[in-house]
């Protein structure tokens, strides 16, 4: 029994290791020591020793020695390299020597800040010094805050505490602004997109806050008094940019230590890929009943694994499937739990102790496990599903294998193209260079939110920069006009309505939002909100509502209000918006034309609005019926990148016949009723060209919407009446039909390419799906020819399409071979997309081949062939 025996029984298991893509074994490695720094008190030599820490790794006494020398350092090491040592070390290094200092230490979540908390008490204990330490965060009891802001000399928060609660009230800080010495950001690669734009900001307010109460106020350029003085401390898990990661966030360049010198234990990384039950669709078996199958294994023989998943439903969905079995190979129910955001902190905390006491046998996480939260020395663990980066993959990696013994992970891919291309190319994350994190501080949205909280804080000087603009001036002026700033003297003061802060979020750009207020049994009650950008699509009239894994149906919305009410429902159906986005660019910054192609990037303004929704059936998929619903339309003025087909290739593409047009199909019992009402309707004529109807040249009848996306099913339903309606007919003669199809055909090659680029983005740019939409149009009214256009939906953009403009080549060459080497006939989700059918002919329908015209628009633009 034990890990060994487990990797034992799956090599030797020919069924599992068909499936395996890449089996790879990380050699042991020591670790490599050095002196420690003179400058470091000898006491923390001593108690550090008495504690086990016989000596530092170079990669830690490199950074206490630049820190002790006066520099910002950012280390930037694997989990479990000893980061926090570096930070812990210093700071106790300052209370030491200066019974006035303080620290601060930010940590992206509230389970961070818990943690450390007690290792810096356990180390405080061995000095023989008070414990001066201090959590503020959302479960600090109010009675408990008073005593924090007098006492704690080591303040433990996160950056939305700072946000909301302690700048905005930052006099009743005074005596820890004027001690303050040292600032740790911990977690570095968190701090991306818009939520890094954020913190970034947030830290240019406590930039001016610390520099008023250690100096004589601020200069023009923003600095002052002791505010130099005060050291950022950052760590990170590996990513492309450390050093740039920490200067934009922070406004000043660290040393970087990206060495490691910790020793590892040996790991096994297997890449699994599940098992395929239909080539021509790419259907696979499910991927959390193959993460529960091999999960089961390691149990058996005894490893203690953690399981990450995607999203919180699969949390308990996996949980329950492990519960169900593990009793059968001895295991109780009760040490398999889980762990993910909406748990209370008690329950998190007990969970924690559990791993680390080998109570808990098992644990399926989000990635709330994945940054450095002690659990302990696991066996193995099990990803579920690409984490979306080579970084997050690692920091997934090393929460397994910390003993002598080392560890064992398993990356299951699911059929997503992003998760199909990891799996087919593993050396991308054996060997890959980390992506980079992007984070644009002086996002104009942002920005501007943060420039009425400073305001709140403290005045402005007329002459006072706020970010890398020098258009503070401006912006003061605008928020004067809006009745929130007056000017008196060469100084701007807030005199808006209570304080800005407490509108406004770091984990999105927008910061008004929609509440969802549930009714049930004559009660009202709050269940949560959402940000107002995201409330059209997730909580229109008609929506069903998750939460908790519970059904909520939308029965009203006042968006006036920001209110959406709903009430709890028993239905087997999920919701899909219907969306129809246009979009204008505003201005075009670079624009390179390449072999029948032009790539470009710019500004763009994108119009949304929310027509319709489907019911999806659970599990089966089924479309149960559309409905229509009026919401309000909404415009983002963001960053793009878009790609143009030139008519070159599209007369190539109709000389190389790539679409069949083989009437097929039943239109249902009312087709020849509604096709006469429709030719009526339009006179007899084409309704492009005003052709008559001839013997010789009867007109066609032609479906919009393609009539197999509505889901009949002859005696199942009655989707074709939706079909059928009058609205979704258009008269056309024979020439008009063959050129709607044809652009019909040619939008779902390219809604096929857009696809493969959107989900394959990630290998390149630190981003959730969210982060990237996509508009793709047959004739864009900017170019007059098909564009796929990937833009940033975060109004301004963060960066992600400028740095899609610069990979452009790496982009399409990774959607190119994901495309050729998917195993399935016409397109699946594992690499165009769903495939989509479009009519040909007036009287049936045509299976457009999306994949071979996906590929062929790909070889086009890269030149192949």
């Amino acid at each position: 029994m034990g890990l060994q025996s487990a990797l034992h029984a799956l090599q030797t298991d020919k069924d599992f290791m068909r499936h395996v893509t890449a089996w790879h074994v990380l050699p042991p490695r020591p670790g490599r020591e050095a002196p420690w720094p003179s400058l470091l008190d000898a006491r923390l030599r001593a108690v550090a020793q008495n504690a086990g820490v016989r000596a530092l790794y170079a990669h830690q006494a490199a950074a206490i020695e630049s820190v002790l020398r006066g520099h910002d350092v950012v280390v930037v090491t694997p989990t479990a390299s000893g980061k926090s040592l570096v930070y812990v070390m210093l700071l106790l290094q300052v209370l030491l020597h200066d019974p006035h200092a303080r620290g601060l230490l930010l940590y992206p979540t509230k389970a961070l800040a818990q943690d450390q908390r007690q290792k810096l008490q356990g180390w405080l204990a061995a000095l023989g010094l008070p414990d001066c330490t201090g959590v503020y965060d959302g479960d600090t009891p109010v009675s408990a805050r008073g005593r924090i802001r007098r006492t704690a000399r080591l303040l433990i928060t996160n950056p939305d505490m700072l946000h909301h609660s302690i700048l905005p009230h930052h006099t009743r800080w005074a005596d820890f602004w004027r001690g303050l010495r040292y600032i740790v950001l911990d977690e570095v690669h968190a701090y991306r997109g818009i939520f890094g734009a954020h913190v970034a900001n947030v830290l240019r307010r406590l930039r001016r806050v610390v520099a008023f109460y250690q100096g004589n106020g601020l200069s023009s350029r923003g600095e002052g008094g002791g505010w130099e003085h005060v050291r950022f401390i950052s760590t990170s898990a590996t990513v492309g940019n450390p050093g740039n990661v920490v200067e934009r966030l922070t406004g000043r360049s660290p040393v970087v230590i990206s060495e490691n010198a910790a020793p590892q234990p040996p790991r096994t990384l297997i890449f699994y890929n599940p098992p395929l039950l239909d080539p021509a669709t790419g259907l696979r078996r499910n991927v959390l009943l193959e993460a529960r199958r091999i999960a089961l294994h390691f149990l058996r023989h005894g490893v203690q694994t953690v399981v990450f998943v995607r999203s919180r439903r699969s949390v308990e969905v996996l949980l329950g499937y492990l519960r169900d079995a593990v009793q059968e190979i001895g295991v109780q129910p009760d040490a398999i739990r889980g762990y993910r955001a909406g748990y209370l902190p008690s329950t998190r905390r007990e969970i924690e102790r559990g791993l680390r006491e080998g109570r808990i046998a098992l644990v399926v996480a989000t990635n709330a496990l994945e940054l450095g939260v002690d659990i302990g020395t696991l066996g193995a663990s099990i990803l579920v599903g690409y984490p979306g980066s080579i970084s997050a993959t690692w920091q997934q990696v090393g929460r397994a294998g910390r003993s002598d013994e080392g560890g064992a992970s398993v990356l299951i891919a699911s059929s997503t193209p992003l998760d199909q291309y990891i799996v087919t190319h593993p050396d991308f994350v054996l060997n890959g260079t980390p992506e980079h994190v992007l984070l644009e501080p002086d996002n104009l949205h942002v920005l501007l939110a943060h420039m009425r909280c400073a305001l709140f804080e403290q005045p402005f000087g007329r002459d006072e920069h706020f970010g890398a603009f020098g258009m503070t001036s401006e912006l003061l002026q605008f928020l004067s006009e809006m009745g929130e700033a007056r000017a008196a003297g060469s100084r701007y003061h807030w005199i808006g309505e209570g304080y800005p802060a407490e509108d406004i979020s770091l984990r999105t750009a927008a910061s008004d939002r929609v509440t969802i207020v549930v009714e049930a049994e004559g009660r009202r009650a709050s269940l949560g909100e959402v940000d107002r950008a995201s409330a059209p699509r997730m909580v229109h009239p008609g929506a069903i509502y998750l939460h908790d894994a519970r059904s909520y149906l939308v029965e009203r919305v006042d968006w006036g209000a920001g209110v959406a009410t709903v009430r709890p429902v028993d239905v087997d159906y999920y919701t899909v918006p219907a969306i129809d986005e246009r979009l204008t660019v505003l201005n075009v910054w670079q624009e390179e034309a390449v072999k029948g192609t032009t790539r470009a990037l710019g500004e763009v303004r994108v119009h949304t609005q929310v027509t319709g929704y489907r019911k999806v059936r659970w599990y089966t998929h089924e479309v149960l019926g559309r409905e229509e619903v009026e919401v309000p339309a909404q415009e983002l003025e963001t960053t793009a990148y878009w790609l143009t087909f030139s008519s070159q290739v599209l007369d190539e593409l109709r000389q190389r016949g790539l679409w069949r047009s083989d009437a097929i199909g039943d239109y249902g019992p009312n087709w020849a009723r509604q096709r006469q009402r429709a030719l009526a309707r339009d006179g007899y004529r084409c309704r492009r060209c005003g052709q008559p109807h001839t013997r010789e040249t009867p007109l066609h009848v032609h479906h919009i919407r393609p009539f197999r996306t509505f889901g009949y099913i002859p005696g199942v339903n009655d989707a074709y009446r939706e079909a059928n309606r009058l609205d979704n007919l258009i008269t056309l003669c024979p020439r008009c039909h063959r050129l709607a199809e044809t652009s019909a055909r040619l939008r779902t090659g390219f809604s096929g390419v857009a696809y493969a680029l959107a989900t394959l983005a990630p290998l390149f740019v630190m981003a959730a799906p969210g982060d990237i939409g996509q508009v793709v149009e047959a004739q864009a009214t900017h170019t007059g020819m098909p564009t796929i256009t990937l833009y940033d939906t975060v109004p301004g953009g963060v960066g992600l399409a400028e740095r899609l403009y610069e990979v452009h080549v790496d982009l399409l060459q990774a959607a190119w071979e994901r495309v050729r080497e998917c195993d399935c006939e016409h397109g699946c989700p594992g690499c165009v997309g769903p495939v989509v059918v479009t009519e040909s002919s007036p009287n049936g329908e045509d299976e457009v081949d999306t994949k071979m015209l996906a590929l062929a628009l790909l070889e086009t633009a890269l030149g192949i062939g």
